[in-house]
């Protein structure tokens, strides 16, 4: 991946902590990105030359992620953008290289699986549409045959840095648990409960009353032996209510004080008496809770595992195309 990006969690304000962040203006973000691409060379790698376009072509499509990742300073975005650039150039200068090696190990790709991945593509990209496609071409400059020749690389690059990989795939059960006992510290879990949750908010000019009865009425259910994510999709007034008001697993500084208090006092299986908070009532209910302490091996044991195959192989292509470069022609210029 050129970009590793961060998952967020967004939750209801009324319960969980928000964060908001300005960000750079599209036209800004625009303007920015063309005025470093606006011509000249980047690299050149064997005898191909690679132009501030081809980078600025590439680099595009990351922008709006680049734009939210920065939270709006300049300073941020530019730097990002740096990061991004080094990392198309050396990805287009590699391809140049490992192309040259396949061509040197005699490797040839049949014309038809050429063609019929253009094919495909034109039915994938253009709805089969030839004279769209041609329309696209002309539009970037390339002719059939390059863009032919450009998919042909792919598809040798493709099957290459594969096989710079393949033969990494297995990793040892000592090894991972040594990774597990040098990294404890990664698969602790604090305490936590598995919350299912009914929110019941106050209606313009509605009498506050009646949501206190609707409340008194759901606790009445659920005391009645009436499933709680029944009642959740009927009742609830938030984005969970779909799903029964599951919440997932949540962890005790991820709620406000009040709920967190009476959340983890309950027990699995029971619930908790309406709680009003401004205009709003919340009934909760334990599904599950778990203690403070360290996921046991047995349940990370194969993602630990993938984990260590995958580094193994990142290492294995590294050293293969470090060996490319030493022995190939690649100058860079931005």
């Amino acid at each position: 991946m050129l970009l590793r990006i961060a998952k967020t969690f967004a939750l209801l304000s009324s319960i969980l902590p928000l964060a908001s962040f300005a960000q750079i203006s599209d036209e800004d973000a625009e303007r920015m990105v063309n005025a470093r691409y606006a011509n000249g060379i980047t690299a050149i790698a064997e005898e191909r030359i690679f132009t501030a376009e081809d980078v600025r072509r590439q680099i595009m499509p990351l922008v709006d992620q680049i734009q939210a990742d920065s939270k709006g300073d300049p300073v941020m975005f530019n730097r990002m953008l740096d990061e991004a650039e080094n990392q198309i150039i050396q990805t287009l200068t590699d391809n140049v290289l490992i192309v040259k090696q396949f061509y040197e190990d005699k490797g040839q790709i049949p014309e038809s699986y050429v063609r019929n991945e253009v094919e495909e593509r034109i039915i994938r990209q253009f709805d089969g549409d030839r004279s769209r496609f041609l329309a696209y071409l002309q539009s970037i400059g390339k002719t059939p045959d390059e863009y032919d020749n450009e998919i042909r690389e792919e598809m040798i690059v493709n099957f290459m840095r594969l096989k710079m990989t393949k033969s990494e795939s297995f990793v040892s059960p000592v090894k991972v648990e040594e990774f597990y006992n040098a990294n404890k510290q990664q698969f602790h879990e604090p305490e936590a409960v598995h919350l299912r949750l009914i929110i019941l908010a106050k209606l313009t000019d509605e009498d506050p009353e009646l949501l206190d009865q609707t409340a008194d009425e759901i606790v009445r259910q659920l005391n009645n032996g009436i499933d709680f994510a029944q009642l959740a999709k009927k009742h609830s007034q938030d984005s969970k209510k779909d799903v029964g008001g599951d919440w997932g697993w949540v962890e005790r500084k991820a709620l406000i004080p009040e709920l967190a208090e009476v959340a983890f006092k309950l027990g699995i299986g029971d619930h908790s008496d309406p709680l009003k908070l401004k205009d709003k009532i919340f009934i909760m209910y334990i599904q599950d809770r778990r203690d403070e302490g360290y996921v046991p091996l047995t349940e990370v044991r194969d993602s630990i595992a993938s984990m260590l195959v995958s580094e193994m192989a990142e290492e294995a292509q590294n050293r293969q195309l470090e060996r490319l470069r030493r022995d190939g022609y690649v100058r860079r210029f931005n």
